[in-house]
This record gives structure tokens, sequence and C-alpha cells, in this order.
């Protein structure tokens, strides 16, 4: 008898398209993937973007990771329900989401929440409310390494603003952090080259800072493209995200590392509009349209060329379709799996081929 593919469900007749399936099993060989490489669990802060999910929290939890970063007032509110023991909101709250964030810390007194800051005004109205409160916040700085999208230049204006934040009555300086997603090179010795340059700047700042007599407590650093590296420093704590479900995208890009695909879509063909052209059901709603083709990767489809994608359609051109009926199910690795989770309020878990139950993308709102 043929070997089910790990992917392929019992009695997929009955679950409706589109779908995302996850698959408990590979998302918890991936946490022990992930404190395999840094060698314990306490060098790990994961981020909770790509999931949004409690189960997943839970199951980290179980494997003694206790620090956990995410990107939204929700994330940091579902780490809290959690019981996660320490949390980093790790964007600068600006507006009333300083307010949402404070509501945190006085809702979840369990829960060490921390957040992160660029600026100087951003220090004064997180302080100003701080006051108000009567709550201690503290804060990380955010250190810019080059990916230009937050954070500051590592520089004498940089170790003034740490200084600022030592120096607040209701603001504890937490340490440094620096993301560092725009270091992708396939080649992993390179990748490690231009990290290490990258990461040079906040070594020395640390350095810099502690000579001055502003203790760093912390480094976090990187994402999941440059974890392996980040995961062998002594003294920095990485925070992978994408590496607790992977994708297509970073299966290819960075074949150095062994993580397992933890989520699939299951689609549907609904159409055959004209000749070498077929349609499924996954369009710009079912999974994340920000990069170019292709979008997904399709099991069984290597051949098919992603030629066009609306709301609900995604339209494949290929030599043939005689052997493609209406209705026939396939089955799809995301090209970048993060946004596509959001895309659904929840995901049926897979275990050995068949549907256990289902897990909801708590966090998914704003």
């Amino acid at each position: 008898m043929q070997k089910r593919p790990w992917y392929k469900i019992e009695e997929e007749e009955k679950v409706a398209s589109p779908t995302l399936l996850v698959y408990p099993e590979r998302v918890e060989q991936n946490i022990r993937t992930m404190i395999e490489m840094t060698g314990g669990a306490e060098k790990l802060r994961p981020h909770v973007k790509t999931h949004k999910m409690a189960e997943i929290i839970e199951l980290q939890l179980k494997h003694g990771i206790t620090k956990f970063k995410c990107a939204t007032v929700t994330e940091a509110e579902l780490l809290g329900r959690c019981k996660a023991p320490d949390v980093l909101l790790a964007m600068q709250p600006v507006g009333p989401n300083i307010g949402r964030y404070l509501d945190l810390v006085a809702e979840y007194p369990d829960t060490a929440f921390s957040t992160l800051t660029d600026h100087e005004s951003s220090i004064v109205q997180i302080g100003t409310q701080a006051r108000e409160r009567s709550i201690k916040v503290p804060l990380y700085l955010d250190v810019n390494v080059g990916m230009d999208r937050t954070g500051i230049r590592p520089s004498e204006k940089a170790r003034s603003l740490y200084k600022m934040i030592s120096e607040h009555d209701w603001l504890i300086p937490a340490g440094l952090h620096a993301y560092d997603g725009h270091i992708r090179n396939p080649d992993i010795i390179e990748r490690r080259k231009v990290c290490n340059a990258a990461f040079e700047a906040v070594a020395q700042m640390r350095t810099q800072l502690e000579k001055a007599g502003f203790p760093v407590k912390e480094v976090i650093a990187g994402g999941s493209p440059t974890f392996p590296i980040h995961a062998k420093r002594e003294g920095v704590i990485a925070s992978p995200g994408t590496t607790l479900l992977w994708d297509a995208r970073y299966s290819e890009s960075f074949p150095d590392m062994n993580f397992q695909v933890a989520a699939v879509l299951l689609t549907r063909v609904i159409s055959k509009p004209a000749e070498s052209i077929f349609c499924l059901d996954l369009g710009h709603k079912s999974v994340a349209p920000e990069m170019d083709f292709p979008r997904v990767r399709i099991f069984g489809m290597d051949h098919a060329e992603q030629v066009g994608q609306s709301e609900e359609h995604l339209v494949l051109r290929t030599d043939d379709t005689t052997d493609i009926p209406i209705g026939e199910v396939y089955y799809a690795i995301p090209m970048h799996i993060c946004p596509t989770v959001a895309k659904y309020p929840e995901a049926l878990t897979v275990v050995n081929g068949r549907v256990t139950g289902t897990w909801k993308v708590a966090a998914r709102d704003h």
C-alpha cells in the first residue's frame, strides 16, 4: 500500500476550501529544533506574529520557553491570557496604544511586560503615562542595523536615548533590540558575514553604555533568516518567528535550517475557463499576495504557472488540463506564512492524516 503523503488528510471531501491546516507534531519538532540550535530555551524569545495561536504558545511553554515577542497589543494580550512569564511588545506604542499597553500591564500582573522605543518623544509620552498610573515600564532601545524600518542607528544620540530611559523615575532600561530582517543571503557563509558586520555596532554600543555606567540587561537580535547566527552568540537572545510553521520561501532560501513545514492550505479547482487554464479558490483573501508569483507551492503541480490572482481566485496555466477535474483537491505551502495565517479565523489540526480539532487564530485582529 502506498504511504499517504504527510500533508494529505483523510475524508478531505468533508473539509471546505480554502482551509488552513496545521500539523502539531511538526510544530513541536520545530520547537525542539529551535531549542537545540540555541543550546537552551532560556536563549529564545520567539515571535508569535507567525501563528497567533494560544496552543502554539502553550507548546512552547511546555518545552521551557518563557520569553516571547509580539507585534500588536492583541498578541500581547493573548500571551497574557496564556500566562507567558515575559512578553516584549516589539512595536513602539504610539497614540492610544500606549494606554492599551499599560492596561495589559495592570490586567496581567503575573506577566512581565516590556516594550521598545526609538525616539525621545515616545520616551516622554510613555514615561508620562507610566507616572500617571504609577506603573514602572521596562523599555528596550530599538536599534536600526540596516533595515531602515524602525529603530535608531547606533550613535551618540542613541546612547543618549538609553541614558534618558535609565534616568527616568518610571522607566527601566531593559536592553537593546536589533531586528535584521533585511539580511537574507541564501548562502549561510555570506549571511553570517553580513550579519556579524551589522551586529558589531550593537555589540560596541552595549560595551560603551556599560562602561558609562548604564547596564544593558539583555540584547535581543535577529529574526528567522539570521537565527542560526544569533543563536550561537554569548549574551544574546534570539527571536525567530517563522521557524515555528516555516513556509515555501524560507525552505527554498535557507536550506541550512532544518525546520519542517507545519502549515498547509487545502484548495480546490473551481473552474477551467479556457484551454490550458484552470482556477483554484485561493485568492488574495486566502493567501499572502504581496509578493510576485508564485504565491504558493502546490504539491503535484510544479509544472503549472501562476498567472493571475484576485480576491477569491488563483489562476494557473499548464499544458494540459484534461486530468484536472473540477473539484479536485490540492495542497499548497504558502510562500509567506505569517500574513496568510492572519486571514483565517481558525486552523484545522492534523495528526497522522486525520483532522483532530481546531486551533483559533486568536490574535488576528488589531
